[in-house]
């Protein structure tokens, strides 16, 4: 069986701009179910940790790219989407690299303030993917 460890280490090997097939989708759902209670564990310790620089960056360019994502659907929910029609659309999403990075390099002191108000016990005053 695999450490929590080693799970959140081949998950992070694997980048998120890549366009899965649905035999990968399918197969990460069921990592994901299979290994449900040790990832719950794990966000359960990350969360009473401050986030370092390196996730502060992840995060700021996942909003990027929901940001994008959304302005191409069109606000159509990701989950209501085809599995092929969600491909198509990250594939669009991964020609604006340079975008998603310019976009991220500005929403990372949003990102910061954000887990300072969570570190701080306040609500956050930022609305994910709306500023």
């Amino acid at each position: 069986m695999k450490t929590f460890k080693e799970y959140i280490t081949e998950e992070k090997d694997s980048s998120i701009d890549e366009v899965a097939s649905i035999a990968t989708r399918l197969k990460r759902k069921q990592n994901i179910r299979k290994y449900k209670s040790k990832l719950k564990l794990g966000r359960l310790r990350a969360s009473k940790r401050t986030a370092s620089q390196d996730v502060l960056k992840k995060r700021a360019r996942r909003a990027a790219r929901a940001m994008l994502f959304k302005k191409l659907v069109k606000g159509k929910a990701k989950g209501d989407l085809a599995y092929s029609s969600r491909a198509s659309y990250e594939k669009l999403i991964n020609r604006r690299a340079g975008a998603i990075k310019a976009i991220a390099r500005r929403l990372v002191p949003k990102a910061r303030k954000a887990e300072m108000d969570r570190k701080m016990g306040r609500r956050a005053r930022i609305t994910p993917g709306i500023n």
